[in-house]
């Protein structure tokens, strides 16, 4: 990591004036942090925290940033998926005066540098705070840059998958400062999750294909709370939804809801649509792709792209036609094509616009309350 860098890596700083017009718009859907705004704006409770955070770079997450910083904080920014950033959003915060880097479409090896310029500020002094969602910041820190951890305060985690890395890394003994798990508050899981897929995975199937949902068979693999809102989503568009779920009680829910459950085997060749929101790796492969239907529509709505095995898809296909930025046509051995969309990662962020605002200042609000927490009360 260099000493030296540049103040901001972003697509197009012409950008900033539409972006902040959004922003606006966005703090009138965003009352939680609004009114840490008004409550703890004047105490500064987070003067001197120098955070380093690595998540979405949206409008929402650009109100988010800009309440930290009136709440006294410096902040640094990287998105924590390659496909996520809204680039208007991140041109007004550049515009506003802070580090961020960020860009849609970034490369594997661009993704980690952006996240490496987040770790020293322009003052030459290290991060002491970690706002993390996934936790590939967490994981580069305590990896590859391990002298930064004493002087580290806290840390707070966004996302289900981060916090299952948390928790591995806690029970190997590898866990090196303190964090709250923000995915696990009500108001963040039950609402963030449910709520917010229910809205913004119909949103990014729509966007990327035109499709009529009503009518169609629709596969969701996973019925924890993400699961849940997307299949809530596809039924409410007229889908007939099928649940595949290995853990016995969410099953028996998406039974109770009147779902039908089954196995991906059987219901690859029955469905039009999939969306995988597991959490889990390799959920969808070649075997399933195989069985599927002409122009059947795979994509994920999990943190990582780990559910779908795009890998199989780009080595076994006679053929790959990119529509347009993030949806892909590929033609399979047996004739039949395979429409993925975001190459298999969020298909919120990949082919839409995320969540809502509003369901984001839930979540959001409680990132700052942990940040506060962490940084006030360290010695306890």
């Amino acid at each position: 990591m260099s000493a030296s860098k540049p103040a901001y890596k972003i697509a197009d700083i012409g950008l900033a004036d539409f972006g902040r017009k959004e922003i606006i718009i966005a703090e009138n859907e965003m009352p939680g942090l609004m009114a840490l705004r008004r409550n703890y704006g004047p105490s500064k409770p987070l003067k001197g925290a120098r955070i380093a955070g690595c998540l979405h770079m949206t409008i929402q997450t650009a109100v988010l940033i800009e309440t930290l910083l009136e709440l006294g904080a410096e902040v640094q920014w990287s998105s924590c998926n390659i496909f996520s950033t809204q680039d208007h959003a991140a041109a007004a915060i550049a515009k506003r005066g802070v580090p961020v880097y960020a860009w849609k479409g970034e490369t594997e090896e661009e993704y980690i540098w952006c996240i490496e310029q987040t770790l020293v500020f322009p003052d030459g002094q290290p991060l002491n705070m970690i706002l993390d969602d996934g936790g590939d910041l967490t994981a580069l820190v305590h990896n590859k840059y391990p002298q930064y951890l004493p002087g580290i305060r806290g840390l707070s985690e966004e996302t289900t998958t981060g916090v299952h890395q948390l928790y591995k890394m806690k029970s190997e003994g590898k866990l090196k400062i303190p964090c709250i798990n923000v995915n696990d508050s009500v108001t963040k899981s039950k609402f963030d999750n449910l709520y917010g897929c229910r809205e913004s995975l119909a949103d990014g199937i729509k966007r990327a294909t035109d499709i009529m949902l009503a009518g169609k068979v629709a596969c969701v693999a996973g019925f924890g709370d993400v699961g849940k809102g997307c299949a809530q989503s596809l039924r409410g568009f007229g889908c007939r939804v099928l649940i595949t779920e290995v853990d016995p009680i969410n099953a028996l829910q998406a039974a109770m809801e009147g779902y039908e459950v089954t196995t991906l085997e059987d219901a690859a060749s029955k469905a039009s649509i999939f969306v995988t929101a597991t959490g889990c790796r390799d959920i969808i492969r070649g075997e399933h792709f195989e069985k599927m239907r002409n122009d059947a529509i795979v994509c994920n709505i999990g943190h990582f792209d780990i559910e779908i095995d795009v890998k199989w898809l780009e080595q076994n296909a006679v053929e790959k036609v990119e529509v347009k930025p993030q949806v892909d046509r590929f033609k399979l051995k047996n004739g039949n094509h395979i429409i993925c969309l975001a190459q298999g990662r969020l298909v919120n962020l990949g082919c839409a616009m995320g969540h809502p605002s509003f369901v984001m200042s839930t979540s959001f609000t409680n990132q700052v309350l942990a940040q506060i927490e962490l940084w006030t009360k360290n010695d306890k």
